[in-house]
């Protein structure tokens, strides 16, 4: 017969896992070839990551994203929307899944996240406009923010 866990050993194992693969986010940020920010993402669902997403320009572009001002160029995909795109290729779909990502989405990825069914976000950094997490709050989605202890 298994042990039944208590709330508090529930809350601290999903705190574990939350942890793991907000790390694997910040992994994936580092395959960006963009200067200005690194972002990464990582969607879970059923504890099996199904798609994975970092900041970058669509296939058959150069892998630069700045141009000669230091400007992102505009066709610049966000690692959640790459990501969700992934899935959209293959025959799973994101339909209650939890979404990892370095820092929190934009409005426009707000609404690709929502429009997927995600239904949980763990994130670390706040983008500067936290419009798409008030957004994606007000949906009823399930919204963490998670910072190291030493920052």
């Amino acid at each position: 017969m298994r042990d039944e866990k208590t709330p508090d050993q529930k809350i601290a194992k999903q705190l574990r896992y939350d942890k793991a693969y907000l790390r694997l986010a910040f992994e994936w940020a580092k395959l960006s070839h963009c200067k200005r920010k690194q972002v990464g993402a990582i969607i879970v669902k059923d504890s099996t990551i199904i798609a994975d997403g970092y900041n970058g320009t669509p296939t058959g572009f150069e892998n630069e994203c700045e141009d000669e001002n230091g400007a992102t160029k505009w066709y610049v995909l966000h690692a959640e929307a790459n990501a969700i795109l992934k899935v959209a290729r293959t025959t799973n779909n994101a339909m209650g899944a939890t979404l990892y990502l370095t820092h929190s989405p934009c409005k426009d990825c707000s609404k690709l996240i929502l429009q997927a069914g995600i239904k949980r976000l763990v994130y670390h950094y706040s983008y500067k406009d936290t419009s798409g997490i008030e957004f994606l709050q007000k949906a009823g989605l399930e919204v963490s923010q998670l910072v190291n202890e030493d920052e």
